[in-house]
């Protein structure tokens, strides 16, 4: 069965699996506070050129989204979102659980413009309503997506001309700095707070939240151990961490996983392949007819996108640190034959 249903159900890549298995035996101090951590953190602050940033680990994305944005909002504050955020669509109403509003906008590509974030600041003038202070982004998005720096440094003026927080959910940040323009610096200069994601790119499992805004950082470890956030043996996270992110493997790996999806991306275009969207990343979104994507289920792993009319469905194809060449030139050979039957 061709794999390419995510990016996160391979194990960690041979470099971080190395990495603890050689720790393994390391005896540290709990809940973050060890040296692995500690110089994780170091080393994020370094790459995003924020000295004065502090840097959290977690174990999920949905784990580190609840607790920040839980942290970050009012009781009566809300949060923006794309349609399709992850927030709004995947998350089971985690951030809604802790009485914050999630304002859902839409986003043919996934992305919110200063114009969406006025309009719905100003759909919210009245004390019986929720007040919008938080805007939630994620890089890549939902559908692949990439903001560019000049798309985060409108985003960075328009959240600062209404008083708003500007939040970017970082799952694929790596695939989002491989493909497109802004580097980790361009997202400590724009964003209040981000996360690097290291689940969808080469860990076993872990998220780093960067705040950067001095005002959300005071108490903000007794918000994670509230949540059930602070990991009694934390160097595990630090320590696949530093083996991620050092000699540039962290974005190497985002970038071999653009690269694979582009090429499966261009193959199906040669085929006559509609997509859904122009992604740039690791996720690529075809449409085929029905006929077609049952066929490929019995031959390949992926998901469902959405149902379109005339007998059309688009799926999703993604890459990750696991896959191959091969594994590209096989599916295109199956949709081939499927396309000719």
């Amino acid at each position: 069965m061709l794999f390419f249903r995510n990016d996160y159900s391979a194990g960690a890549h041979p470099a971080v699996l190395e990495a603890l298995c050689r720790t393994n035996a390391d005896l540290t101090t709990g809940y973050g506070l060890d040296p692995r951590c500690e110089a994780a953190a170091e080393t994020i602050r370094r790459l995003c050129a924020a000295p004065e940033a502090a840097v959290h680990f977690f174990v999920g994305g949905t784990q580190v989204n609840k607790t920040a944005i839980g942290a970050f909002l009012r009781p009566w504050e809300a949060a923006i979102a794309a349609s399709t955020g992850h927030i709004c669509v995947h998350e089971t109403g985690a951030v809604e659980q802790d009485g914050h509003k999630v304002l859902h906008l839409p986003a043919p590509d996934g992305k919110l413009t200063p114009d969406t974030i006025r309009a719905a600041t100003e759909a919210h003038s009245s004390e019986h309503m929720v007040v919008p202070r938080l805007v939630y982004i994620s890089n890549t998005t939902e559908v692949g997506t990439v903001y560019s720096l000049a798309e985060l440094r409108a985003l960075r003026a328009a959240c600062d001309d209404l008083g708003l927080l500007l939040y970017c959910d970082g799952a694929r940040l790596g695939s989002a700095i491989a493909a497109g323009d802004a580097g980790f610096p361009g997202y400590a200069a724009c964003c209040d707070a981000f996360t690097v994601g290291g689940t969808k790119n080469g860990l076993l499992f872990g998220e780093a939240l960067v705040i950067v805004n001095p005002a959300l950082q005071p108490y903000f470890r007794n918000c994670m151990k509230q949540q059930g956030a602070v990991l009694a043996k934390g160097r595990l996270l630090g320590v696949q961490f530093e083996a991620v992110l050092k000699d540039n493997l962290y974005l190497s790996i985002a970038a071999r996983e653009n690269k694979l999806a582009q090429s499966l991306a261009v193959g199906l275009r040669a085929l006559g392949v509609a997509f859904l969207v122009e992604s740039p990343s690791n996720q690529i979104f075809p449409i085929f007819p029905d006929k077609v994507v049952a066929g490929l289920e019995r031959e390949a792993a992926f998901e469902i996108q959405e149902k379109l009319p005339e007998d059309r469905t688009c799926i999703r194809f993604v890459t990750g640190w696991q896959s191959t060449e091969e594994d590209v030139e096989g599916l295109l050979a199956v949709v081939k034959r499927l396309l000719t039957q």
